[in-house]
């Protein structure tokens, strides 16, 4: 079961906290500098749209956050 304070987190994630994930991922050097919850995915993933500069121009793309209540962890790719 997804508890209503997880819900609330995890469609409330915060720029920095889904940067922390991604680079978690493997993703070292990817830096998000805004996100917006979407919705869910029909496979159950939190969709989040993120934005991130490069060539000192703004970009966007999605981000899918899966839970795995049974052992309470979060995990994050592209």
């Amino acid at each position: 079961m997804i508890t209503a304070d997880k819900l609330t987190l995890l469609t409330n994630m915060p720029a920095v906290m889904l940067t922390t994930a991604i680079q978690a991922a493997g993703y070292k050097k990817d830096k998000f500098q805004t996100a917006k919850f979407l919705g869910l995915s029909n496979g159950k993933q939190f969709v989040y749209n993120v934005t991130y500069i490069e060539d000192n121009e703004i970009h966007s793309t999605k981000v899918f956050v899966d839970y795995d209540p049974t052992v309470d962890r979060v995990s994050v790719d592209y």
